[in-house]
């Protein structure tokens, strides 16, 4: 039976910064206790900002897993304070992952980020803070500087965007996608023509978005 979807609050600092957050544990976690789960950090786009991790479940593997999808990883999905983005948060997205690997039995070598709209720039933003910490991120129609390139030129990155997207357009992803090629970078890069701002839907919807991710590794 699939475990449900939990909601919790991580404490980030003493000075009342927190980070509400859900977190989906797959239902044959217990079946094995020397088994090492792969850990996702999904990032929410910012209208569910706020305080109510419950607002998490519209979109993404949060959205699957609230359905009673039982998906073959830990997954966690911080929520965003209504006064900030995720590229103000990145230290505190590291703790928490770094909290969540010693309360659950994570493989250290298989963590990944993946995010949309705002979620896809932080996750850009979060792999070139610390690019060494993930075995692959899914940045999906984010925003970031080219400039991140040579940080994550190693790091296996599959990256969507819709090619009508008037909120964030594409030639955002574009320059960060050119600027990895540029250093030999495999970097994956689906346009989808006719699609605006909602690339995220197909995308999470696609089983092979999840098997790619899940077959890299670091260092690998």
């Amino acid at each position: 039976m699939t475990s449900p979807l939990q909601f919790r609050t991580f404490t980030v600092d003493d000075t009342g910064n927190n980070l509400p957050y859900a977190v989906h544990v797959p239902s044959g976690y217990q079946d094995d206790p020397s088994k090492r789960w792969p850990l996702v950090l999904f990032l929410h786009g910012a209208s569910e900002r706020g305080e109510d991790p419950s607002m998490l479940t519209v979109h993404g593997p949060v959205k699957q897993a609230a359905q009673g999808v039982d998906l073959p990883f830990v997954m966690i999905a911080p929520q965003c304070p209504a006064y900030s983005t995720w590229s103000c948060e990145l230290d505190g997205l590291c703790a928490l992952i770094d909290a969540v690997s010693g309360e659950y039995r994570i493989d250290e070598d298989r963590v990944y980020c993946t995010g949309l709209s705002m979620g896809g720039t932080g996750t850009w933003a979060l792999a070139a803070r610390f690019p060494n910490r993930f075995a692959a991120v899914v940045p999906i129609c984010g925003a970031w500087m080219p400039e991140i390139a040579p940080w994550i030129a190693k790091l296996p990155v599959w990256t969507f965007h819709g090619e009508d997207d008037s909120n964030i357009p594409i030639e955002h992803t574009d320059q960060v996608v050119e600027a990895l090629k540029n250093l030999g970078s495999p970097a994956r890069f689906t346009r989808y023509p006719g699609v605006g701002h909602d690339s995220w839907t197909r995308t999470y919807d696609d089983p092979e978005v999840y098997a790619w991710l899940l077959e890299q590794r670091r260092g690998g």
